[in-house]
Parts: C-alpha cells; sequence; structure tokens
C-alpha cells in the first residue's frame, strides 16, 4: 500500500483513457437526456406519413458539383418504390441544416416551455438516423427514450441502494433478531425470479395503463427487487468494523448507536457503494429494455429503448431497415458497456489491496 496509508496520486482520480473516456460517454448520454427536447428536432410522437422506412441522410459539405458548403447539409430523399418502401437520393436538392431553429413547442419545466431545436430544416423533415415503420424521427426518438431507459437506472438505484445501505447497515450493526429478521427478508427476495415477477406483476395491471404510471411501476419492482444483494453485502462489511477501534472509541465517548452507523462505519463502505453502483444501473437498464421489447413496459406511442429495439424483431425488417436495430442497440451497447468500464476504473482506484502505481504488487 502507497506511504501513510493513502492512495497513490494519480491512482484515486487519476483514471486510465478508458476509464476516463466512459466517464465521458455517460455524461455526454445524460447530458442529451436531459436536453432531449431540445437536441431533437421532433417530438417522440411526431409522425410524417409520407416517409415510413425513411433510410438515414448523410451529412455533406461538398455537393455533387465539388462545391463546398458553409454549413453541412442533406440530400432530399424521394420514394423510388412504394412496395419495399426504397428511397433515392435527390442530388440536384441538398437541403441544408438550419441551426437554433423553431420548430415544436415543449416544456422544460411546469410552466417554462420553448420552440427551439438544436437544428432542423426548413419545409422539409431531415432524419440522421432514418425513420421508422410510422415516420417517426428515430434520433428524436432514441433521446427521449433515453430520459426513460436511462433514468430507470439512477431512479432504481437511488430507491435500492437507500434500502440496501439503511437494512443492511442495522443488520450488520445491531446484530440479533434484527439481523436475522433483515436476512431472511434478503433470502427472500433473492429467491424470486426477479424479471419473471414484475412480467406477472405487469400483466395483472390492465393494457391501457399510462407509460408514466408503467414506468414508476417498472422502477419501483425493480429496486425492491434490487437492494437485497447490497443489503447482504453492506451488513457483512458493517460486522467486520464494529469490532474496530475507531468505533469503540465513538462509543466510549457517548456517540448514540444512529450517529456511530452514519456518521463512522457507513462513510467507510462508500468505496464498495460507489463500484456497486456503476454496476448495478446497467442491470436496471436492461431491465426496462428487456420488459418494453416484450411489451410489457413503456407503451407506444412513448419511447423507450426498449420498445424501439421490440420494432426490429422480423426478419424483414433487420434485412431491409437494419437502422431499425442499429439505433436502439448501439445506444444500449455504449450505456451498458461504459458502465461497465467505469465500474472498473473505480475498482481500481478505490481498492488499496489491488494495484499499486497502476501495476500489479
Amino acid at each position: 500500500m502507497p506511504e501513510g496509508g493513502r492512495l497513490a496520486p494519480g491512482r484515486a482520480w487519476g483514471w486510465n483513457l478508458w476509464t476516463r473516456g466512459a466517464a465521458l460517454v455517460l455524461a455526454l448520454l445524460y447530458a442529451l437526456a436531459a436536453g432531449a427536447p431540445f437536441f431533437a428536432p421532433y417530438s417522440a410522437e411526431s409522425m410524417d406519413r409520407e416517409r415510413f422506412y425513411h433510410p438515414p441522410q448523410a451529412l455533406h459539405w461538398r455537393d455533387a458539383a465539388g462545391a463546398f458548403h458553409l454549413r453541412p447539409f442533406v440530400y432530399a430523399m424521394r420514394l423510388a418504390d412504394s412496395s419495399e418502401w426504397r428511397y433515392a437520393a435527390d442530388r440536384a436538392q441538398p437541403v441544408p441544416l438550419e441551426f437554433w431553429v423553431r420548430g415544436e413547442r415543449y416544456a422544460w419545466l411546469p410552466g417554462i416551455t420553448s420552440d427551439r431545436h438544436l437544428y432542423g430544416a426548413r419545409d422539409t423533415r431531415v432524419y440522421l438516423l432514418g425513420a421508422d415503420a410510422f415516420g417517426r424521427d428515430l434520433w428524436s426518438r432514441l433521446l427521449h427514450g433515453a430520459r426513460v431507459s436511462l433514468g430507470v437506472g439512477l431512479a432504481g438505484l437511488v430507491i435500492s441502494f437507500s434500502f440496501g445501505l439503511a437494512l443492511g447497515g442495522l443488520a450488520g450493526y445491531l446484530g440479533g433478531w434484527v439481523d436475522a429478521a433483515v436476512m431472511r427478508l434478503c433470502e427472500l427476495l433473492l429467491s424470486l425470479p426477479g424479471l419473471y415477477l414484475v412480467i406477472a406483476l405487469r400483466t395483472a395491471f390492465p393494457p391501457s395503463m399510462p407509460s408514466g404510471r408503467a414506468y414508476l411501476m417498472i422502477v419501483v419492482i425493480l429496486a425492491v427487487l434490487g437492494w437485497a444483494a447490497l443489503a447482504r453485502v453492506i451488513r457483512g462489511l458493517v460486522r467486520a468494523q464494529r469490532g474496530l477501534d475507531y468505533v469503540l472509541a465513538a462509543e466510549a465517548l457517548g456517540a448514540d448507536r444512529a450517529r456511530v452507523l452514519v456518521r463512522h462505519i457507513l462513510p467507510n463502505t462508500l468505496s464498495f457503494v460507489m463500484v456497486a453502483a456503476t454496476v448495478a444501473i446497467p442491470g436496471y437498464i436492461l431491465g426496462e429494455v428487456f420488459l418494453s421489447f416484450l411489451g410489457v413496459g413503456v407503451q407506444e406511442p412513448a419511447a423507450s429503448w426498449g420498445n424501439m429495439l421490440g420494432q426490429a424483431r422480423s426478419l424483414r425488417v433487420l434485412v431491409s431497415f437494419p437502422w431499425l436495430l442499429a439505433a436502439p442497440a448501439g445506444a444500449i451497447f455504449t450505456a451498458v458497456l461504459a458502465f461497465n468500464v467505469l465500474g472498473d476504473g473505480l475498482r481500481d482506484a478505490l481498492d488499496p489491496r489491488g494495484r499499486q502505481g497502476g501495476k500489479p504488487r
């Protein structure tokens, strides 16, 4: 271990390039999700009934004649085969992108609305990632869906880790019947097949349940089922610390049990909690994706990465319109991979016994 019992400079927060990249990717994803109405040119439900299965439009700076344009543009697409929904680019009709444009009005907060969007095009629609079977812009739906899929992870994390820290800490510190009761409850929850239980509970409610309520129900159920594993680990960490000198000294000075637990013991579990959090969030994201993919989560026309992925279940879509799969699958893969890489980096940075100076001991 480094001198003085402290982590070497550059190990605690000087993460490697992969960890820094993962943190930046996650920061970007959550920033895009938070500002989705602004970054997206259209709402998640906005349809264009003349452009079903519209392919992605590439950005250009040089036109067909070789002339350079100061602003990026896309080529207009015309329907070449209505039976197969095939489009052809019209090279004679460049459509310049405009920034900070007016469009559909949206609400930032209750009572605070705006109609400004990051980009758009005059008198037509732009599909940078293509459109789905209803003519809805995939980029817009991807950003609005990120608010649901990424939000599930954070909301579930807050609920489950609050329960896990509180009950696991009490069980480890107090022991006795409290410990026995909490551990039996944890064992009961861990024995339940989580996703199957969520599906069973969801099907018990009417199919017409609003997506907002379905979203809250998914968060609560996944969080209630997910705190037990954390509570068992926290209980073990607390039991290992309750006989240490600094805990005995605090008790000898007259500190009550709640203060000892909250101010002295639980803070020493935060390194594990931080790593566990980055590993747990992908589980909540994939849980929502799985349920929405099966049609028992967030319902159309609301957007989530799961129900966007559900549109690409047929072989015809996979072969003829692969962007319907690539957009949500790419977003899910990127978010889950970034969380796992970040968790691995945090584990190395916060574990004083794992590495020293970035090299194996």
